[in-house]
C-alpha cells in the first residue's frame, strides 16, 4: 500500500479521554496527520474498475491476513464490509473526518470514545491503517446498536427482544450515502427516555468537571426539620447542584445559617421522590446514603442504564405495560404515550423479578392459586393442615391450591403472560406494601396496586368484556377473559431514568444488576447500600 503523506490536514479534537476523563488526549493533537495518512489508499480510487473477485483484488492477501489477526468477534463484521467493497480500501480524507465527528458524540451515550478511537495508533501502520479504521468504526456502531455486553452474561435470566440491524451493510452505505455521522447516531435508541437520560449523562459530566458536589459524611441518627446540624450547608450545595433547589435560594439558606428551615424541607423531600424514598423530609438512613453518593458514581449509573436501553429493539409495540423492577413501578402506554401508572411490589432480592418481555395472555377474574412447589415445601406445607384450612387451600394431584376469594394471594384479578416462567402481574390483599418506597419483597410476581382498576381499563376499549368482567366480579366467579388485541409486558431494571418532570431519577441497586453490569464493562462504580423500610411479613406467602 502507498505511503502516509500528512500535508494539509490540520484537526483538533474535543472530547472525553478514556473512562470519562474530561481532559484532553494529548495524542489527539495530532489526529491531522493520521488522518490524511488513511486517505492516501482511498483517494488512489478516481477511476471505476469493475468489481473484484477476493483472488483479484491487490489488497485481498493483506486484508485477509489482516483480519486473521483481529480479535474473532470482531472478523466477520470487517470480512462481511469488504465483500461489499471488493476488497479494496474505502477511507479517504472527508470520511475520516466524518468519523472523527461521530466519534466525539461517543459521550453523550456514555462512552469513551478513546476505548474505540486511535487515529493516531493507526497512522504508525499505513498497511492496515484503513482495515483496522474499518474494524474500530464497526466495533463503535454494534456498541451502539446492540450494547458492548450480552446481556444474557450479566442476568441470571434475560428474556426481551433485542435490537436487530445489519452493521456491515449499514456503515457501507452510510459511506456511499455520506450520511456517516447520522447513520451511528440512528444506531443508538432514539427514544425520549434515551435521549432525555443521555441529556442527564452529559450534564453530570459537566457537573463533574465543575468539581462537583461535597462529600456528605453519613451519620447515625435522623436530622428532623426544624433542628440545626452543621451539614445543613454540604446539604443545600448538593441540592443546587443536582436542580433541587435554584442557586438563589440556596444562596440565601446559607446566609441564614444551620437551620433545617421548611424551604429546605420542601426541596429535600423533592430529592427524595427523585430518588424513591419516603418523601417526609426527614433525612434518616435512607436519605443519608442518597446525599452522599458522589457525582462520578451516578454518571456512572446513567452510563450503565444508557447500555442496558441498547439492549433492547426499537420499535416497540404502541400499547404495552412496562414494570421497572428497581423503581417498582408499572406504566402503561396505549397509542405510544404513557396514559396511566401504578405501584408494584416486585421480587425480594432473593426472589428477583427476571427481565423479561412476553406478551400479554389474559385477565382472569377471581383467580385460584396453584402454588409452585417450592414456596409450598418451604413456606406452606411445614405449617400443617390447620393452616391450610385457614388460608383457604387444598392440595390435589400433588399441588397445593388455594381457591379464590377475598383473602387469596392473588387477589380478585390476574393478568396472565405467554410463556413466562410462571410470572405474572395480579392483585394482592397485602396493600400496606404499597406505601413503602422499597416494594422488591415478593416471589418474583408483579403485585399490582388498584388492580381491579387496572384490569377495567384494560378491557375497557371493547364494552363487552368489561361487561364480562363486571359480572365476574359481581359474581365472585373464576372467569378468564382474552383482551383480543396485542399487548406486551416488558420487566425492566432501570436504576437511572428521567421522571415526569425531566429530572435524573435514581434508584438504588437492589438487586446488585448495576455492579455486575459494572464490573462486566470493567467500570469502577460505588453505589450506595440499600436501606429498607418496612418489616418483611412472614404470613405473606404470596407469589
Amino acid at each position: 500500500m502507498r505511503s502516509f503523506d500528512p500535508r494539509g490536514v490540520d484537526i483538533v479534537i474535543h472530547g472525553a479521554s478514556d473512562k470519562g476523563d474530561a481532559r484532553m488526549n494529548r495524542r489527539e493533537l495530532t489526529l491531522g496527520a493520521a488522518v490524511a495518512a488513511m486517505a492516501a489508499p482511498a483517494v488512489a480510487q478516481t477511476a471505476y474498475q469493475p468489481p473484484a473477485t477476493t483472488s483479484d483484488s491487490p489488497y485481498f492477501a493483506a486484508f485477509d491476513a489482516q483480519i486473521g489477526r483481529l480479535p474473532a468477534a470482531e472478523q466477520a463484521d470487517v470480512r462481511a464490509f469488504y465483500e461489499l467493497n471488493d476488497w479494496r480500501p474505502v477511507w479517504n480524507a472527508d470520511r475520516l473526518r466524518r468519523l472523527n465527528e461521530a466519534s466525539n458524540r461517543a459521550e453523550r451515550h456514555g462512552l469513551a470514545r478513546n476505548d474505540y478511537f486511535d487515529f493516531v495508533g493507526l497512522a504508525a501502520d499505513p498497511d492496515s491503517a484503513d482495515l483496522r479504521t474499518t474494524a474500530a468504526a464497526l466495533k463503535y456502531a454494534r456498541v451502539l446498536a446492540f450494547g458492548a455486553v450480552r446481556p444474557e452474561t450479566v442476568e441470571e435470566l434475560w428474556e426481551m427482544q433485542k435490537n436487530v440491524v445489519d452493521v456491515p451493510l449499514g456503515l457501507n452505505d452510510a459511506l456511499v450515502q455520506n450520511r456517516l455521522v447520522e447513520w451511528f447516531e440512528g444506531l443508538a435508541p432514539t427514544d425520549i427516555g434515551y435521549n432525555n437520560l443521555s441529556a442527564g449523562y452529559v450534564r453530570y459530566r459537566r457537573l463533574i468537571a465543575q468539581g462537583g458536589w461535597p462529600t456528605f459524611p453519613v451519620r447515625a441518627g435522623t436530622l428532623e426539620p426544624g433542628s440545626s446540624d452543621n451539614r445543613v450547608p454540604l446539604i443545600i450545595a448538593r441540592l443546587v447542584a443536582e436542580g433541587d433547589l435554584t442557586a438563589e435560594a440556596g444562596a440565601r439558606l446559607t446566609a441564614e445559617g444551620l437551620v433545617y428551615g421548611p424551604e429546605l424541607q420542601q426541596a429535600v423531600q423533592g430529592f427524595q421522590a427523585r430518588h424513591g424514598l419516603a418523601t417526609d423530609g426527614r433525612i434518616g438512613p435512607g436519605t443519608q446514603a442518597s446525599l452522599g453518593a458522589r457525582p462520578e458514581d451516578r454518571a456512572r449509573q446513567i452510563a450503565l442504564n444508557l447500555e442496558r436501553r441498547r439492549w433492547l429493539k426499537r420499535d416497540l409495540n404502541p400499547e404495552r405495560i412496562e414494570v421497572n423492577t428497581a423503581a417498582a413501578i408499572m406504566v402503561y402506554w396505549k397509542d405510544g404515550r404513557p396514559v396511566h401508572s401504578n405501584r408494584v411490589v416486585v421480587g425480594a432480592p432473593s426472589t428477583q423479578t427476571p427481565s423479561l418481555e412476553k406478551p400479554f395472555a389474559s385477565v382472569v377474574a377471581n383467580p385460584p392459586w396453584y402454588v409452585p412447589a417450592g414456596i409450598a415445601r418451604r413456606e406452606i406445607l411445614p405449617r400443617g393442615p390447620a393452616y391450610l384450612a385457614s388460608q383457604n387451600m387444598y392440595i390435589q394431584n400433588g399441588t397445593v391450591i388455594q381457591r379464590a376469594g377475598p383473602n387469596a394471594a392473588l387477589g380478585y384479578v390476574k393478568f396472565e403472560l405467554q410463556d413466562s416462567y410462571a410470572i405474572f402481574l395480579h392483585d394482592t390483599p397485602s396493600k400496606a406494601a404499597f406505601n413503602l418506597s422499597m416494594r422488591q419483597r415478593s416471589h418474583g410476581c408483579v403485585r399490582v396496586q388498584n388492580a381491579v382498576e387496572f384490569a377495567r381499563l384494560l378491557l375497557s376499549p371493547d364494552p363487552t368484556l368489561l361487561d364480562q368482567f363486571d359480572a365476574a366480579q359481581a359474581s365472585r366467579r373464576t372467569t378468564r377473559i382474552q383482551t383480543g388485541r396485542e399487548i406486551s409486558v416488558r420487566l425492566l431494571y432501570w436504576t437511572a431514568f428521567v421522571d415526569g418532570q425531566g429530572r435524573v431519577a435514581f434508584r438504588e441497586d437492589v438487586y446488585r444488576r448495576d455492579r455486575a453490569l459494572a464490573e462486566a464493562l470493567g467500570i469502577a462504580v460505588n453505589l450506595p447500600e440499600v436501606v429498607a423500610d418496612g418489616r418483611i411479613d412472614s404470613n405473606d406467602v404470596g407469589p
